[in-house]
């Protein structure tokens, strides 16, 4: 398959990503990380805010480490790193997808992960480098509406989607960090010119929305039959009011497909970083049974991946899914956003 070299993925980055939404909300705090004292540990998080903010807060009562958290996109804190180098204040960074994170790992800014912390995640849940870890797992799932679509209707594969018998059929937010990540894997796993292919129907096919929020309610409200989502934006409204998804179903692909891909949230400690012994403690402590399990009983919905710490009853186990092999390392998001923009997607 095609590839840009890896020297290639900082060129052009501010400009190919900074339209890239994920869904942890858009505020910084830059006063704050400022304001902090030396040995207070500044996480630049991408991952969910309430999520973040109860490992940070669970963290400094077990070890009286101070956490001070700066907020934002994967796309936004990751060229903020980038664009920062060995000068940031930033000890950990934390991301919802992993391609954000292989933007840090190879612009050299990244310190290997302590061992024994890589030794609780299983290997298909973290990169080969060990430069970082996975912390959480989302599923990719097509989100339908049984009174617009029967089972023997459900794509096969997430590549069908780009046929003509789904024009107008399907929804999804190519803008999004989210769907970018699906699209890496994609491209990882299909090559270029296949990925473009595909992303050159979806173009015809899709109709857009803002985020994965807004694409399961159009699917519950028979705007489009079916969509591409991940999995904890359903649960989380079934887990409630059901008022966005109380006329949909889940379809997983399985069997390898792309539209299987098992997305990993990251963290990685920064090779500056003035605390390199407390950051390593906090990985330790996000993949260890404590960490794992505030993952898994919270309100997120997201996959525990790490110390045997089972998810939330309602979803499906995840070594259920048959997710495609991905080192999540490989994932490319520059060469993602070049390839939807010639699309016209972006």
């Amino acid at each position: 398959m095609t590839r840009r070299p890896r020297a290639a993925l900082a060129a052009g980055l501010v400009a190919a990503a900074l339209g890239l939404t994920a869904c942890s909300g858009d505020g910084t705090e830059p006063d704050a990380v400022a304001a902090a004292s030396d040995d207070t540990l500044v996480v630049y998080n991408a991952q969910h805010e309430q999520l973040t903010q109860e490992w940070a807060d669970a963290f400094t009562e077990e070890t009286g480490i101070e956490v001070v958290l700066r907020n934002g996109s994967d796309a936004e804190l990751g060229n903020q790193l980038v664009q920062e180098g060995d000068r940031s204040r930033a000890d950990v960074f934390l991301t919802e997808n992993s391609p954000a994170m292989s933007l840090v790992e190879n612009a050299g800014l990244l310190a290997p992960v302590d061992q024994a912390t890589l030794d609780q995640v299983p290997e298909q849940y973290r990169p080969s480098s060990g430069l970082w870890t996975g912390i959480a797992a989302r599923s990719t799932v097509f989100v339908y509406n049984p009174d617009e679509l029967s089972e023997a209707e459900l794509p096969a594969s997430i590549m069908d989607l780009a046929g003509p018998a789904w024009k107008g059929r399907w929804g999804a937010a190519p803008g999004g960090a989210d769907f970018q990540a699906i699209v890496s894997a994609i491209l990882e796993l299909e090559g270029t010119d296949a990925t473009s292919a595909w992303l050159d129907g979806m173009k015809e096919n899709v109709t857009v929305y803002q985020n994965n929020i807004a694409t399961m309610k159009a699917v519950n409200a028979g705007e489009v039959p079916g969509g591409i989502i991940y999995h904890y934006y359903w649960f989380r409204d079934q887990d409630g009011t059901k008022e966005n998804s109380g006329n949909t179903e889940l379809h997983y692909f399985r069997n390898q497909d792309p539209g299987a891909f098992v997305s990993v949230s990251g963290g990685g400690v920064l090779a500056s970083s003035r605390n390199q012994d407390e950051a390593q403690q906090f990985l330790a402590f996000l993949t260890g049974s404590t960490g794992q399990e505030i993952l898994g009983t919270g309100y997120s919905m997201e996959y525990p991946v790490a110390g045997g710490v089972p998810a939330n009853p309602a979803l499906p186990p995840l070594d259920t899914l048959q997710a495609p092999a991905v080192d999540p390392s490989n994932l490319n998001s520059v060469e993602v956003t070049d390839l939807m923009t010639d699309a016209g997607l972006l």
